[in-house]
């Protein structure tokens, strides 16, 4: 009924609009009085005419009282001319024009054909909701056939595990019969689920260039239109050329832009996102099935999905496409590397391992800015150099070297960075150093960069104790030396309040709670993220939730101040190096280290 009103309520718009125009068009312009030929020789001989224009047959005057006045005469008076040079009127002669009649024709229906196409136009286009004129409801998939395919499985790397239960999908496309002669069926429906980057959409073409069957790529928001019904529309559309290619591949990306939990979140429900979803949960497992075509989705927020989209019989497995290890890193730079020449010195593992928490995606822009620097040195070949300033490039942003620092701020930012890097050195368990810099960079002044020597999956309370201590170390090198504070530590300051507060109320970390999680988050649902969290504590919990974490704060701070206090000289030594050379690299540090411990 929506749809009909709505529909209505734009044919009623559309209506107005032609009526009004008509009648603007059409409507009569002033009326010339038409006086018969005898009046107007009766004027002429009176001396009351002043002007008049004679064009063909038809003369148009002008009385000495300035009215207007129109009349026709014979062709054939020769005498009419005389008359009026003699009575001294203003004649004007019009050379007679052949317009041919049909563009007269043409010009005063015009408005009214212009009229005509627009309304026809508005009606294909209200029509082609269901799929008629104007493919308004057909499928905007695009289909691509194995030979155009160039994908295959030895172009992803990182993903063996996500490789492995997919291969059963291209066995079934390769040869339908080997798995259904013993009654079995075959998954309809695979869910790539991964954080963005990580390379779910060219796994889906690998396994189109794999099977080498047609493959149907489409993104979950080209079904979506302001029209209800649309969607729907081209979901049986898409499916209809699927069963005509089968045994064949449909590929959604980001499906959550269609497929989201109905019935839920803030403002209601979306009635042509949720007939879209109806329609394609009907497609994938209703009263009509879908032999031979498999539906691949990606998405990063499984989360959102509705139930019903996910349950066996429609997407029957879900596939994780995680973030690379760090053999899966260095295969991917392999894979990448293959379309640059690299210099002999070039060690991928070496990069693999400074890369921790890179996507496929981070992986390919670095190896893609590795590139662009050595070409802008005209260099033949890409060198372990040219990996190094795309790695700081891509971590800590471009350098910033328009922005000239006072040698005040400078001091500053050289033993707040010191600070950093002396508890991070000294606290055993921490991320190792890889690079400090007073160079702006981004948004920062100066950046002090660890890179842990593993991939961490999970953290022990010690190490985000030291966590704590060692984004204090700025803070607290600023107090020993400067006995001031700046601004330069508020983001330090923000980043150990959040960790000490997920200590306690997230992890459990806390002697004074012990194992309690405090604060549940509501996730709603059209919003994508965090909207509030709820309170499920007591006023008086809260206080001491805040008492355990500013514990937490000062105890760490005190760590650091304790070790920078010890080795003060040491502060002293990485800073005057920051200041004489910019950016130190971790062997600078440990020589640093090495001569301070010597002199002591």
């Amino acid at each position: 009924m929506n749809a009909f009103y709505k529909n209505l309520s734009l044919w009623l718009v559309i209506g107005l609009v032609v009526v009004f125009l008509f009648n603007l068009f059409s409507k009569p312009q002033n009326s010339i009085p038409e006086i018969s030929y005898t009046d107007f020789l009766t004027y002429v001989n009176k001396g009351e005419v002043a002007k008049v224009t004679i064009e063909n047959e038809r003369v148009r005057g002008q009385f000495v009282n300035q009215s207007p006045f129109r009349t026709a005469i014979p062709y054939q008076d020769q005498d009419l001319f005389k008359l009026l040079k003699e009575k001294k009127v203003i004649i004007k002669v019009k050379p007679k024009e052949d317009t041919p009649w049909y563009m007269t024709l043409l010009v005063s229906w015009f408005p009214m054909l212009l009229l005509i196409g627009v309304w026809i136009f508005f009606m294909r286009q209200m029509q082609g909701g269901g799929g008629r004129a104007m493919s308004f409801g057909r499928s905007r998939a695009k289909m691509l056939t194995g030979q155009n395919i160039k994908v295959k499985f030895e172009d992803v790397a990182g993903v063996d595990e996500a490789k492995e239960e997919l291969t059963e999908i291209i066995d079934f496309l390769k040869d339908p019969q080997k798995f259904t002669r013993l009654g079995g069926r075959p998954p309809k429906g695979v869910l790539l689920v991964g954080p963005p980057g990580t390379g779910k959409t060219l796994l889906a073409k690998a396994i189109a260039g794999e099977a080498g069957c047609p493959f149907f790529s489409i993104s979950g928001s080209d079904f979506v239109e302001m029209f209800v019904g649309v969607g729907a529309s081209r979901v049986r559309d898409l499916f209809v050329q699927a069963k005509k290619n089968a045994p064949c591949i449909i590929f959604i990306d980001e499906i959550d832009a269609v497929g989201r939990h109905r019935g839920a979140g803030l403002g209601g429900g979306h009635d042509e996102r949720e007939q879209t979803l109806n329609q394609l949960l009907v497609e994938m497992d209703g009263f009509e099935t879908s032999e031979g075509v498999i539906v691949i989705a990606a998405t990063n927020r499984p989360d959102v999905l509705d139930p019903a989209l996910l349950r066996p019989g429609r997407f029957d497995r879900q596939v994780t496409v995680p973030v690379p290890d760090l053999r899966g890193r260095e295969q991917i730079l392999k894979v990448h590397a293959r379309k640059i020449p690299l210099a002999k010195e070039v060690d991928l593992s070496v990069i693999a391992k400074g890369t921790p928490g890179f996507s496929g995606a981070d992986l390919e822009n670095l190896v893609n800015e590795a590139a662009l620097l050595a070409a802008r040195a005209n260099k033949n070949t890409v060198g372990m150099d040219d990996f190094e300033k795309a790695k700081d490039k891509v971590l800590m942003g471009a350098e910033r070297k328009s922005m000239i620092l006072s040698e005040e701020e400078k001091r500053t930012t050289a033993y707040h960075e010191a600070g950093h890097t002396l508890v991070a050195k000294l606290l055993p368990g921490s991320d190792p150093i890889h690079k400090v810099s007073i160079i702006p960079r981004g948004r920062a002044l100066g950046i002090t960069q660890q890179l842990p020597e593993d991939d961490r999956h999970t953290y022990p309370r010690s190490y985000l104790a030291n966590k704590l201590s060692i984004l204090l170390g700025g803070r607290v090198a600023e107090e020993l030396v400067l006995n001031d504070f700046t601004t330069g530590a508020g983001n330090d300051i923000e980043r150990v309040t959040d960790l000490a507060r997920k200590m306690v109320c997230n992890w459990g970390m806390s002697d004074e709670f012990g194992p309690v999680a405090f604060g549940k988050h509501e996730e709603h649902i059209f919003l994508g993220k965090d909207f509030g969290q709820v309170k499920d504590y007591s006023e008086e919990t809260a206080k001491q939730i805040d008492e355990e974490v500013r514990k937490l704060v000062l105890s760490a701070y005190n760590k650091a101040k304790e070790i920078i206090e010890t080795h003060i000289d040491c502060l002293h030594g990485i800073a005057n190096a920051l200041l004489e050379k910019e950016t130190l690299t971790a062997k600078d540090i440990d020589e640093i280290m090495k001569r301070c411990s010597q002199e002591a």
